[in-house]
């Protein structure tokens, strides 16, 4: 998806960029669409932030772009509050704001008594109890285990080297001249660090629950497997030599 928009976008055919936005729109759409028959909300999101991305940085217009952001807003809202098949989300985001009527807290409250328990140095390598006591300990709430067993220490170096990789993309990005790789580098980029932000976010109560897993560290083979192949795609666009 990432790499049709961004050519579209830097195609030199169509000289209407508001025709680009509708055709790079309509394949977001097709893409969320399949997402939102899960359901998954949290994917589906994910994917209309990395189109946000892309035409932000292609030059679209702050007010157009801030428009577009109230639509998704609205269409959002009337998925999650009046749409049966949505209604998890919405309990969800009720337990998020108002912990004593919520019923989804059970994951989060345990990632915090992880994360707290381990402090900064960690209780040891497989002493940890998170994963035993929480469904998919080993996938959403990867970093809160990881804390516990070796310390907040542990996820700052995680954090460190999220940041290092993400610098060195962005470096290549200001040297490159091609606009179409350009987009692609910053769309892929864009799609890791916020499931990286997404991730760390919920086990540490910043955002409400959703499946969203850590790249690159957490278990699951299409996880896995999709992150090695963005990766291999950011490899392939800046192995080249900056002159």
């Amino acid at each position: 998806m990432i790499i049709f928009i961004s050519l579209i976008l830097s195609s030199e055919k169509y000289s209407n960029i508001y025709l680009k936005y509708f055709f790079t729109f309509l394949i977001t759409l097709l893409v969320a669409l399949l997402l939102a028959v899960q359901p998954d909300i949290g994917q589906t999101l994910l994917v209309f932030f990395s189109w946000s991305i892309l035409i932000f940085t292609s030059g679209i217009s702050i007010v157009f772009l801030l428009i577009l952001f109230l639509l998704l807003i609205f269409v959002f809202s009337y998925l999650v509050f009046f749409v049966p098949k949505f209604e998890y989300i919405k309990n969800r985001l009720v337990s998020f704001f108002n912990s004593e009527t919520g019923t989804h807290n059970f994951q989060s409250d345990k990632a915090i008594d992880s994360i707290t328990s381990g402090g900064f140095f960690g209780k040891g390598i497989g002493e940890g109890t998170l994963k035993n006591r929480v469904p998919e300990a080993h996938t959403d709430y990867i970093i809160s285990v990881i804390s516990e067993e070796f310390g907040v220490i542990a996820i700052i170096l995680i954090l460190l080297l999220f940041l290092i990789f993400i610098y060195s993309v962005f470096k290549k990005v200001y040297f490159e001249n091609e606009e179409k790789i350009k987009l692609i580098l910053v769309g892929c980029i864009s799609l890791i660090l916020m499931q990286a932000m997404i991730h760390i976010g919920v086990n540490i109560r910043l955002f409400p629950t959703t499946g969203m897993t850590l790249p690159f560290i957490s278990y699951g083979g299409s996880s896995i497997i999709s992150i090695s192949i963005l990766s291999g795609i950011i490899l392939n666009l800046t192995k080249r030599k900056i002159n």
